[in-house]
């Protein structure tokens, strides 16, 4: 093994986007349309494999869960990289349907991993409160909320939850897994067309983390709690009914950041051991 890839095989970096709405997440699933079966098999189809290549990716995304800037990699046999590597993406363009999207390969730097060296996620969340409903040509990106939100008290919660916490009141648990994450942003905004979008940003997040969170928000911004309430529940850190998880029409995966090349080993050994809390 040299820089985690076998002799032989060169590590390939795919930055993609897909619509979520018909597909039943990222993660091949038996029986159901996934993101990563799709890729995985018009790779196969265009590069005349028997069997698919596996791909790892920066974050699984959950059912009718969008992406603009989603990133994985491959590892293909030099030969084979060598002989398509010029045609590849238009051939995948080719074959793939048209809700997801190869933008770009690249070859990747040494010790590259799509999932452990990313050091930030950015999501962004869309929500209209527009008494007539959702634009029908956003209605599979934006959430209708049938009340009218508050702004200012959204970002007055927001603000209440940044920083390094264990965020267990906010994610579906699961074995073996922290709940620890280090939020970096979150923060409302209302587009000039009146939508309003949630930029939530973070070195990793767990399951249901950023739907929960908006969900919790959302009750802020119609007037049902104050802006303070979504951090008591953090500190509570036992989930609380009032927290709903919204749909995921709403969420995009849109940037994933990665850092220099030079340290992109010791991030990927820190990703990989397990967070606690300083103590307090």
């Amino acid at each position: 093994m040299s820089d985690g890839v076998e002799s032989g095989l060169v590590r390939v970096r795919l930055d993609l986007s897909y619509d979520g709405r018909d597909f039943s997440g990222w993660a091949v699933q038996r029986g159901r349309r996934t993101v990563q079966g799709e890729v995985q098999e018009a790779l196969r189809v265009v590069t005349r494999s028997a069997e698919p290549f596996e791909l790892t990716v920066a974050g699984r995304t959950d059912a009718g869960v969008h992406a603009r800037g989603q990133v994985a990699h491959v590892d293909l046999p030099a030969e084979l990289w060598a002989a398509h590597e010029d045609k590849l993406l238009r051939r995948l363009a080719g074959r793939l349907p048209h809700d997801v999207r190869v933008r770009r390969l690249t070859p990747a730097p040494p010790h590259f991993d799509a999932r452990f060296s990313a050091i930030w996620r950015r999501y962004a969340y869309r929500v209209t409160d527009h008494p007539g409903g959702v634009d029908p040509l956003q209605r599979g990106h934006v959430l209708w909320h049938n009340w009218p939100l508050d702004l200012d008290a959204m970002n007055a919660a927001a603000k209440r939850l940044l920083g390094e916490h264990d965020f267990a009141a906010y994610c579906k648990k699961r074995d073996g897994a922290t709940t620890i994450r280090r939020l970096l942003d979150l923060r409302w905004e209302r587009r000039p067309d009146g939508v309003l979008e949630a930029t939530v940003k973070a070195d990793a997040f767990c399951h249901n983390m950023v739907r929960s969170l908006v969900g919790a928000m959302l009750f802020v911004g119609d007037g049902h709690r104050p802006p303070a309430w979504p951090g008591e529940v953090l500190a509570a850190g036992v989930r609380d009914s009032a927290v709903h998880v919204v749909r995921p029409h709403g969420l995009t995966l849109e940037e994933v950041g990665y850092p220099a090349d030079d340290a992109l080993a010791a991030r990927n050994a820190e990703s990989r051991n397990l967070r606690t809390l300083p103590c307090r």
